[in-house]
């Protein structure tokens, strides 16, 4: 990945001449130029990580395992957030982990992890780099230094049963490799986020990712059927069954953990044969509320679309549904669903035509496939289209949550209003944008997207917004995060979430697995 930016440059997305006058004319953007920095010239803060450090370190993975060098240090320094992009165009020294350890074996972790807990030195577990909320940020407290943990060698498929449908893969194994060693033998793990392209097993795994095909083949959590993960405290490996009534179901603790109780290294998953077709099917509804009561008709009816998603007018208006004509014409005056369904083709003739029926009894009018197409040949273009935004001086940043149904109307309109009233603070028009990314049968996922004009302190700009609409939806009680993760940014409200005794159930997890609590400093546990 780019070091200041989202991902490959070749996929840059440059703004049209629309989009330039829709940001001067409605937001009061100002067009930004800046050159181009050449990594290697960034001014990284000095390492404090001693060189008997260093050679201790190397003697656990070999002579080309740790990396000093301040552009190593630099490509690890965070991850992709608005904040994290920001940061990278200061002029200031960056702060970036002291070193970096690519370990090949659970045994050389635990080594890794004995060496650093006598040195007091902190470890931040690093997979494609793609944490939106400061889940990679070195946070320094109390010890002498910090290092990130590479995972690029935990790479490999090592099982795969195929009568069973589980395969299990390396944490460092990326979401692109995973499907091409999968479709060697004729399967598809089929979890594609919008990180999709660099993220990795691990990490989906870390943060309980949610994938867009999420309706059709559930979240990443509900994949995973067994996992190790090696701490400081041992290695535990976990998962034996479909299902179990042995107890509480520890993986729970290693899903979503982020790092901070121990490194996942390998997770069991469940896998599927490759489809063997796909169709599409785009409708329009005339408002956001209408197409939302069909969409949870979806849900509850169970009629089987593996993608299904709604964009709100705005949204909808400037085609970021898309990511490949934005600002053009619009596809639809109202809000644009979009529907795929895979497998057979006899089955997905007949999920398809339940399910557009049943839309269009609730108020749809099909657009036919073409939109559909056209959504998923731009599904990962958003990070992109957010650097062209960030480089022209818009402040540009999403952010996720969910809740029931019946809370759904309440908890978008509090968010969307907390957004443009504090981004208004600094005289800040804002353009709030949102869809419904995943459903369940009681509730749905709301993504929203914000543009706004770039005001002095855009970092602390953005943090006051963020800091109202997180407030907004603890408020509207509804979860902090349904996918990004807690990471640095949402501890805060973690409390709120989970409760003082859940969060005293987390802290011991941490001081039993964790006693020198070397594990991603900072994260997750208020």
């Amino acid at each position: 990945m780019k070091w200041n930016a989202w991902g490959d440059p070749a996929a840059a997305k440059p703004l049209s001449e629309s989009i330039v006058k829709l940001l001067e004319a409605a937001l009061g953007v100002q067009p930004a130029s800046a050159e181009e920095r050449d990594p290697r010239d960034v001014a990284v803060r000095p390492s404090t990580l001693p060189d008997s450090d260093v050679a201790a370190l190397r003697a656990i993975v070999g002579p080309d395992g740790v990396g000093v060098s301040d552009l190593d240090r630099l490509l690890r320094a965070g991850g992709k957030s608005t904040p994290d992009l920001l940061r990278r165009n200061s002029s200031d020294p960056q702060e970036a982990p002291d070193a970096v350890v690519v370990p090949g074996s659970e045994e050389e972790i635990a080594a890794i992890f004995a060496h650093c807990a006598e040195h007091a030195i902190a470890i931040v577990p690093f997979g494609g780099g793609t944490s939106v909320v400061g889940g990679l940020e070195p946070d320094r407290g109390e010890f002498t230094a910090v290092v990130s943990l590479d995972l690029r060698r935990f790479d490999a498929l090592t099982e795969l049963d195929v009568v069973s449908g589980e395969a299990v893969l390396g944490a460092g194994v990326s979401g692109p490799r995973a499907e091409e060693l999968l479709r060697e033998h004729g399967f598809s793990l089929g979890h594609f986020p919008q990180s999709f392209e660099y993220a990795t097993i691990g990490g989906f795994a870390a943060t309980r990712s949610s994938g867009q095909d999420s309706a059709g083949y559930g979240r990443f959590d509900d994949m995973v059927r067994g996992v190790r993960v090696v701490t400081p405290a041992g290695t535990l490996d976990l998962g034996r069954a479909p299902a179990s009534a042995a107890g509480p179901d520890l993986r729970e603790l290693v899903l979503g953990s982020e790092g901070v109780f121990g490194i996942i290294t390998q997770v069991r998953v469940r896998v599927h044969p490759v489809p063997e077709t796909t169709r599409y099917e785009a409708l329009s509804f005339p408002d956001f509320a209408t197409g939302a009561a069909a969409l949870r008709a979806v849900a509850q009816t169970g009629t089987g679309p593996t993608v299904i998603r709604l964009s709100d007018e705005a949204e909808t208006g400037i085609n970021l549904a898309t990511t490949e004509q934005i600002g053009e014409q619009q596809i639809t005056g109202g809000c644009l669903a979009v529907t795929l369904f895979e497998g057979t083709d006899a089955h997905t003739a007949s999920r398809h035509a339940e399910t557009r029926a049943l839309l269009e009894s609730l108020g749809g009018t099909s657009l036919g496939d073409e939109p559909a197409r056209a959504w998923e040949h731009g599904r990962f273009g958003a990070p992109y289209l957010r650097d062209s935004l960030l480089a022209a001086g818009a402040l540009c940043e999403t952010l996720e949550t969910a809740t029931s149904w019946s809370r759904l109307p309440a908890l978008k309109t509090a968010v969307t209003d907390a957004l443009t009233a504090s981004l208004g603070e600094s005289g800040t028009p804002a353009l709030v944008l949102c869809h419904i990314s995943h459903v369940y049968a009681t509730g749905a996922s709301l993504y929203f997207t914000v543009v706004a004009g770039g005001r002095g302190d855009v970092i602390a700009q953005w943090r006051a917004a963020k800091s109202a609409a997180s407030d907004a939806i603890a408020a509207a009680g509804a979860t902090i995060t349904h996918h990004h993760a807690v990471g640095r940014d949402h501890r805060e409200w973690m409390r709120e979430e989970v409760g003082d005794l859940g969060v005293e159930v987390l802290r011991a997890v941490k001081r039993t697995l964790d006693p020198a609590g070397i594990l991603n400093p900072g994260k997750l546990i208020p």
